[in-house]
Parts: structure tokens; sequence; C-alpha cells
């Protein structure tokens, strides 16, 4: 359900200011957006999976809140970042 270190990579220098970037907000994004991803699609094959249910909620609400706070900051990026990610259509 975890992201591989190539794809965590291939997001890092996509979406980061350089090749050692994994700290800035719209990474973390990234990285948080990946893994939605994979356990949305590992719930829906494994409908009574209640741990991984809730760490996906526990997901959604982290990348909720740094999406808030790259809105706050610089709605520049934060525009940038949702349409890049097809998230909030």
């Amino acid at each position: 359900m975890s992201i591989t270190k190539e794809k965590k990579k291939e997001l890092i220098e996509k979406f980061g200011q350089d090749n050692e970037d994994s700290g800035s907000p719209e990474v973390q994004i990234a990285i948080l957006t990946e893994k939605i991803k994979n356990i949305t699609e590992h719930l829906k094959g494994n409908k009574q999976d209640h741990s991984s249910r809730r760490g996906l909620l526990k997901l959604v609400s982290r990348r909720k809140n740094l999406l808030k706070y790259l809105k706050n900051s610089d709605e520049e990026r934060y525009k940038k970042l949702i349409s890049e990610l097809g998230l909030r259509k």
C-alpha cells in the first residue's frame, strides 16, 4: 500500500524545487495523494479493513491541512498544484 522509492523520487523531482527537496508542501501533498490513491484501491477490494480506513482518514486530514497552509501562504502555487494533481474539479 505504500509507494515505492522510485515513485517517491519521481514525485520529489517533479514537484520539488530541487532533487533533494522533500519538505516543501507541494512534495508532501503529492506524496500523500499517491498514498491516498493506493489505499483507496486497497479498500475497494478489502471493504472491512478498518485499520487501513482509519489510516486513510488520517492521510486525508494531513493533506487537507497542508493544502490549507499552501492556499493561505501562496495561492498561485496552490492553484498550480491543484491542477497538476487533478484535485478539486
